[in-house]
């Protein structure tokens, strides 16, 4: 006979184990990357607002960051701006470039009218950082940034496009790089100073000047 006074051992409840959560791990980007970042951002703001509206701490907020780390990669606000110029700059050779690549060998007269509406394209683009340029209180930043574009834009015509033209053609000038600077520098005040001036104009006047062959026979 059972005795009923006899306790029972407890039957155990199994107790429900935590399932871990995956915490989310912050991906942290290369240096050369959070500066393009930073760098992209700034230039769109100052496109945006121009050159003085924009503070440190917008360009923080626009990315994402600290203060603190933008002046790890800068350390003001006009070195920021330097790169801003280089950019444009960049833009400018890279389809002068595609321009050159494009070309036709020996059609001089397309070429001549291709360029100079590049020229015209690139001279009139227009943005709050360019206007800005433009003012009377960043002629010092005006003429460094044109110094530096003319520069770029010599320099890559030189090992292209010279080149190109010397394998088919006599040059008839002296002291390449130094016309083409002249040329360059004197399209740029005679545009900005009389706009209406037709392409048609500026295409004389660089055939004059560098003393350029007549279409080549195909």
């Amino acid at each position: 006979m059972p005795d009923e006074f006899t306790s029972k051992a407890p039957v155990p409840v199994p107790v429900p184990v935590p399932v871990p959560v995956p915490v989310p791990v912050r991906q942290s980007k290369q240096p050369d990357e959070r500066r393009d970042d930073i760098l992209r951002a700034a230039r769109e703001l100052v496109a945006e607002r121009g050159m003085a509206r924009v503070k440190i701490t917008d360009i923080a907020a626009r990315v994402g960051v600290t203060r603190g780390l933008i002046y790890h990669y800068f350390p003001h606000k006009d070195a920021i701006i330097d790169l801003i110029s280089e950019d444009h700059i960049a833009e400018f050779v890279t389809d002068l470039n595609l321009w050159d690549a494009a070309r036709i060998p020996g059609d001089i007269d397309r070429a001549l009218v291709e360029c100079v509406a590049l020229f015209r394209h690139h001279l009139h683009r227009t943005d709050l950082f360019r206007e800005e340029l433009g003012r009377t209180e960043h002629d010092g930043l005006y003429n460094e940034f044109v110094d530096r574009a003319v520069r770029a834009v010599v320099d890559r015509l030189q090992v292209t496009t010279v080149e190109a033209y010397a394998r088919r053609h006599e040059i008839r000038i002296d002291n390449v790089s130094e016309v083409f600077s002249v040329l360059v520098f004197g399209l740029i005040g005679l545009v900005r100073s009389t706009p209406t001036v037709s392409d048609d104009v500026l295409v004389a006047i660089v055939r004059q000047t560098l003393h350029l062959d007549n279409n080549a026979p195909a």
